[in-house]
């Protein structure tokens, strides 16, 4: 049986730390992504929390990836912060193509072209739906 816990603020043992309910809710990751592309010629997630299941990411084309939520946001007004490990030795920048409320797509570019990235790390803030 499911049990819901009702507080309007979490305090330490101690009392001396407390922080809203509100906070915490409005404050913590809605969604994150680890990608440890590797020596792999498939990329696949190697670690993530709110991914969809069978498809948390999709290899669309090279360098670029659709990731999506198992749980939408409330809205496309997510905060998405990413970072990557470049899979040579160029300076790889990960860019945001778009979002949207169940998913975001990103590209590795390097100069004009796109290229797969070794590592991929991306965090999603803002409101679930």
């Amino acid at each position: 049986m499911a049990s819901i816990l009702r507080v309007d603020t979490l305090t330490d043992a101690s009392s001396n730390n407390s922080v809203p309910m509100a906070t915490v809710a409005s404050g913590s990751a809605k969604a994150w992504f680890h990608i440890d592309n590797g020596a792999a010629t498939t990329i696949a997630l190697g670690d993530s929390f709110n991914a969809a299941n069978s498809s948390g990411i999709t290899d669309v084309d090279t360098g670029i990836y659709n990731f999506n939520f198992g749980s939408n946001m409330a809205n496309a007004n997510y905060s998405l912060t990413m970072g990557s490990q470049p899979s040579s030795g160029f300076p790889d920048k990960p860019q945001i193509n778009s979002q949207a409320t169940g998913t975001f797509q990103c590209r590795q570019a390097h100069a004009s072209d796109e290229v797969d990235a070794a590592i991929y790390n991306a965090t999603v803030n803002g409101d679930l739906a």
